[in-house]
């Protein structure tokens, strides 16, 4: 079978962008990847619009067990590096919040221009690798389709995410052959299942405040059938799945309002009071008290204010890998070199993307950090 000077597992955004500066190198590339097209997590990200960048994207947005791992990559290629990228390549583009970038045709014009940069790398599709052997300093690649030899490696496989997409778990197995330890794997960027709600709020949106293991999250929050979902959930995910406050009205002191009502006009009934802040299914859920407020004790004012303002979750659990848009966890950076993305127990193995315990927040940040990696280890395999 043939020889390259690198070859490169996966055929996302992290593999793409190594294989373009390999190729630019003037390196020769193969790129083996187990689906039927590339990069099809991007094809579907933001919508199909593809959120490729953030330009807060630093340290701060990402998470693992260590998130300053991200720096050198993202000093290397940073968000506005991929803004510049998206120009020189005349990808329209629109900035929907400030900062957060998508495409303005779809994700179709982001994934030809990888490709287009890739372009002298041979692509092998539909092509399952099943082993990573090494002896001296040839890797042998041992595939469906045989095997091949390089002199460096490149994974870039991604998480288990969207099984439906053709993923795999072939990149953590590589890791711990090599001595790499794998950070327990889980779901997210995703609805939770949760059974403090009932499903006849399914549907209902609102801005929250989320405290999560002292991480404050303001985002919107969506009631679904089975749980709760949304930006607000999507990001708590991110921290923890199972613990968390909800805050549902951040910008009043509902205590304190109820309080004021009370004294001003006592007539009120505590659920019209509440509806005028809350949607009036959620605030029936939450307070179905018909009584007049003059009739209620303050303590009982505290109990219903305690529900709006400080809601406990106890028992989230993220809905799943089919429906999660990333896998937090991954190989543990502790043995890779931030700087270059090179294994330091194999030289010539490099990891990057997804694969690694490196998971960003919602809003472009995934996207940047796999093309940041993939820069750095296209730059040095």
């Amino acid at each position: 079978m043939k020889s390259y000077d690198v070859i490169i597992i996966g055929c996302g955004a992290a593999g793409l962008m190594a294989a373009s500066q390999l190729v630019r190198r003037k390196k020769s590339v193969l790129i083996v990847d187990m689906g039927k097209n590339p990069a099809r997590k991007v094809a579907i990200s933001g919508g199909g619009n593809c959120n490729f960048t953030n330009l807060r994207a630093d340290h701060t947005h990402y998470f693992g067990k260590n998130p300053r791992f991200v720096m050198s990559a993202l000093s290397q290629f940073s968000s506005k590096d991929t803004l510049n990228w998206v120009m020189a390549h005349n990808i329209k583009y629109i900035e929907k919040e400030p900062g957060r970038y998508f495409c303005k045709n779809g994700a179709g014009d982001f994934l030809n221009a990888l490709l287009h940069d890739a372009a002298g790398a041979q692509i092998k599709y539909n092509t399952n690798v099943i082993d990573i052997e090494k002896s001296g300093d040839i890797f042998t690649v041992k595939t469906t389709k045989g095997d091949y030899f390089s002199q460096s490696v490149i994974v870039a496989s991604g998480g288990i995410s969207y099984p439906h997409l053709q993923v795999s778990n072939i990149g953590h197995i590589i890791a711990k052959k090599f001595g790499h330890k794998i950070e327990p794997l889980r779901p997210a960027l995703c609805a939770i299942k949760t059974k403090s709600f009932d499903s006849a709020l399914a549907g209902i949106s609102l801005p929250v405040e989320i405290m999560v293991n002292k991480h404050k999250i303001n985002d919107d929050l969506l009631f679904t059938h089975f749980g709760i979902g949304g930006p607000a959930i999507y990001r708590a995910t991110l921290i923890n799945p199972k613990e968390m406050i909800i805050n549902f009205a951040p910008d009043v002191n509902i205590f304190e309002l109820l309080k004021n009502t009370k004294q001003i006009n006592g007539k009120k009934s505590v659920i019209i009071v509440i509806s005028t802040i809350l949607p009036n299914k959620l605030a029936r859920f939450l307070c179905d008290d018909s009584r007049n407020i003059a009739d209620t004790k303050d303590i009982e004012l505290k109990q219903i204010a305690n529900k709006i303002n400080h809601f406990d979750i106890i028992d989230g659990a993220a809905i799943g890998f089919q429906s999660a848009e990333v896998t937090f966890g991954g190989i543990s950076t502790d043995k890779i070199s931030s700087k270059t993305m090179e294994s330091k127990l194999c030289p010539g193995l490099f990891f990057v993307g997804e694969v690694l315990d490196i998971t960003g927040d919602l809003g472009g940040f995934n996207i940047q950090w796999a093309l940041s990696s993939g820069h750095v280890a296209g730059l040095n395999a």
